[in-house]
């Protein structure tokens, strides 16, 4: 059975890149020769329409629909649903039966951990599951916390949302305190930085400086450019719509910087087993 990582990109704050993040890390790992589930957690479904599927609201499977399964006990293959998009990476979808599901898992019994179950059951044929969440920290947002073993943090480089961090922060927190110890913060991704200004620059420096040693800050930091919202109107990653773009060549440099913190989180699991 593979060894899964699961990662949830995450920030309550909107039109951060974290969509664009979910989908060409996906498809950077994928080129990598990874199998790769990329899980949309949003009930506006962006992620699914940037995958160049439209028709979610008719799709019989999507996220809410597994977790209602769960929710009422009842057995389904957990693959039903699953879309195989031709760049190598698969889909489960949202539409927004996921807003309902929200207001459901009010009254649900162990509600933090339905999108978990979910997860563990299908994260063994992958070595990479991405979940896109939804720009707030609601009960959906704390399963796909829940169901993760990282935390990857788009930060729009236009400007420093301090206090929205430090909300974020403490509700990963507390999801690694009382429900998922095993939880990590992968590291805070700089996205759609202007290199032509100065401040963006001071931004990205002064959440290097701030956030570093707590969280951790990816080197790599992603450009703004026109051909990265191009890119989801026509259902394809950046490396399929121009390889040769800033922004997937900083993609494709995320992509290897993930796969080497999960090298090294792999050895030092190896190691405590050892001791």
């Amino acid at each position: 059975m593979k060894k899964t990582k699961v990662i949830a990109i995450v920030n309550q704050k909107g039109g951060v890149g974290k969509t664009t993040t979910t989908l060409n890390l996906g498809a950077g790992l994928a080129l990598q020769g990874k199998k790769v589930l990329l899980i949309d957690a949003d009930p506006q479904g962006d992620l699914t329409v940037s995958l160049g599927y439209h028709d979610a609201d008719g799709y019989e499977w999507t996220v809410a629909s597994h977790m209602e399964q769960i929710i009422q006990e009842r057995q389904t293959e957990s693959d039903a649903g699953i879309l195989h998009h031709r760049e190598g990476i698969d889909l489960l979808p949202a539409n927004l039966d996921l807003s309902a599901m929200e207001m459901q898992l009010v009254n649900v019994m162990n509600r933090e951990k339905i999108m978990k179950e979910y997860v563990d059951s299908v994260k063994g044929r992958y070595d990479y599951v991405l979940i896109d969440c939804m720009p707030s920290l609601g009960m959906i947002t704390i399963n796909a916390l829940a169901a993760a073993d990282s935390v990857i943090i788009p930060v729009q480089a236009h400007y420093l949302p301090a206090k929205g961090m430090t909300q974020l922060l403490q509700s990963i927190n507390r999801v690694k305190k009382y429900i998922n110890p095993k939880l990590q913060i992968e590291g805070i991704l700089m996205t759609l930085l202007d290199r032509r200004t100065n401040f963006a620059a001071e931004i990205c420096s002064t959440v290097r400086e701030n956030y570093g040693d707590l969280c951790g800050v990816f080197k790599t930091e992603i450009p703004m450019a026109v051909k990265a919202a191009e890119e989801a109107a026509v259902g394809e990653s950046i490396f399929s719509y121009d390889e040769k773009n800033s922004v997937a060549e900083a993609y494709m440099q995320l992509t290897k910087e993930v796969m080497r913190n999960g090298e090294r989180q792999k050895t030092r699991d190896y190691i405590a087993e050892v001791r």
